[in-house]
């Protein structure tokens, strides 16, 4: 969540960077007004809080004096005035809940070095990585092989669910589960510690990580419970740590864990929807991490060079993208996409985001650490390594050979 109290102090500066994130400017008028509503109540408050605390001890010399009479005509005064101070109260914390509220669906501030723009348009291109393929042969899309080779099944996945759910079938879904095993075992090598975590988590873990209330209508609910199929596993790995305190984080806790993951995509109508690019249920493989704040830059370039890495010993071409203030996540200060080149659409498609959300779900989530005697918030970085099916695409199609057959990368050899 966002610091209020920052945006409070600094409100002009912290507001044009919001603006940037595409943050209607009504809702930070609103907010600007309750800050404004606040700061009057604030005064009053203290006015009348000296008020009674002057006339007590009228009161008090009064009494000692034996001018009992006298004394109980203060009395009454600061009964009006304690009575005054009750209904401020009421008024201030009605204010302060609406400002809770209203900062649940306030994005995090951008980084300072995040690229100014307005879509993905806008994103800049840091590096390309590997030499993209030159086909001597009509290629073909990853649907087309898929249901020519007999691994993908679109219309057995429409049957038991509903459009945008896929059957991988034969060699597919070994791919799948090699890549899988390639990626968790990828990470560990970087130090991630592996978990195995719900893929059902209840209202609260959805807050704390920024799903909830924002984006109600793009998770899957179970009916008449207080349960949501997870759209990432960045949303248990993260609550692990939720409402405690870290007594020794002089070590970033580094995560990583296979979850499949279920989107309802509410406003992809249209987009993607052939073949397996946007699906409602996918499997990927997520990294987290929890550090100082002092420490999460670092931690933010070694989890890029770890998904970076993984691509490159699959041999597959992609590129970097940092994104630009209107492309970026909700809880992200700031992101670097990995795009994979995906041959039979000719360009390349995000495959993996790697975010900083420096404090801001730490203190939607309460997760601190201990700074001597000091409680502190922590920073939180998460990002894909990688989407498992997204992968298994690029490798079909840049794998995929003039007689209509796909060659495995290598590196998955020992996992078939």
């Amino acid at each position: 969540m966002i610091d209020l109290k920052l945006l409070e102090k600094d409100f002009e500066n912290i507001a044009k960077k919001l603006k940037l994130k595409c943050v209607d400017e009504n809702i930070l008028k609103d907010i600007k007004n309750l800050f404004e509503n606040k700061k009057k109540i604030q005064f009053e408050l203290e006015k009348y809080q000296n008020q009674r605390n002057t006339l007590s001890k009228e009161i008090g010399k009064l009494m000692k004096e034996g001018k009992k009479e006298e004394a109980e005509k203060i009395k009454q005064t600061v009964a009006d005035i304690k009575e005054k101070i009750e209904k401020l109260n009421s008024q201030l914390k009605e204010i302060e809940d609406k400002l809770y509220s209203k900062a649940l669906n306030i994005p995090n501030i951008p980084d300072d070095d995040v690229p100014i723009g307005e879509d993905e348009n806008d994103n800049v291109e840091i590096k390309r990585v590997g030499k993209i393929p030159n086909f001597d042969f009509e290629i073909k899309s990853h649907d087309e092989l898929g249901e020519k080779l007999d691994w993908l099944d679109f219309k057995r996945g429409v049957k038991l669910a509903k459009s945008r759910f896929t059957v991988l079938k034969n060699d597919a879904a070994k791919i799948e589960r090699a890549l899988i095993n390639f990626f968790l075992d990828h990470n560990r090598e970087y130090g991630f510690e592996e978990v195995y975590v719900p893929f059902l988590v209840n209202r609260e873990t959805m807050m704390a990580t920024g799903q909830l209330p924002k984006f109600k209508e793009d998770l899957f609910k179970i009916e008449d419970e207080d349960l949501y199929l997870i759209p990432t596993a960045e949303v248990p790995l993260t609550n692990l740590f939720r409402n405690e305190i870290i007594p020794d984080l002089d070590k970033p806790i580094k995560l990583t864990a296979y979850t499949p993951c279920f989107r309802k995509e509410a406003g992809s109508h249209g987009r993607d929807s052939k073949g397996m690019i946007r699906q409602h249920q996918f499997d990927k493989v997520e990294l987290v991490a929890i550090t100082k704040p002092q420490n999460s830059d670092k931690m933010f370039e070694e989890m890029v060079e770890c998904a970076s890495r993984a691509l490159e010993k699959l041999g597959l071409p992609y590129r970097q993208v940092m994104l630009c203030t209107g492309d970026l996540g909700f809880s992200a200060a700031k992101t670097i996409d990995l795009e994979v080149w995906i041959p039979s659409q000719n360009k390349y498609r995000e495959i993996s985001s790697i975010s900083n959300t420096r404090d801001f779900q730490a203190r939607r989530g309460k997760i601190r650490y201990k700074d001597g005697k000091k409680n502190r918030l922590v920073h939180t970085l998460n990002g894909s390594s990688l989407a498992v099916g997204r992968t298994l695409v690029a490798i079909m199609e840049n794998y995929q050979t003039k007689d209509g057959k796909i060659e495995i990368p290598k590196v998955l050899e020992k996992y078939l």
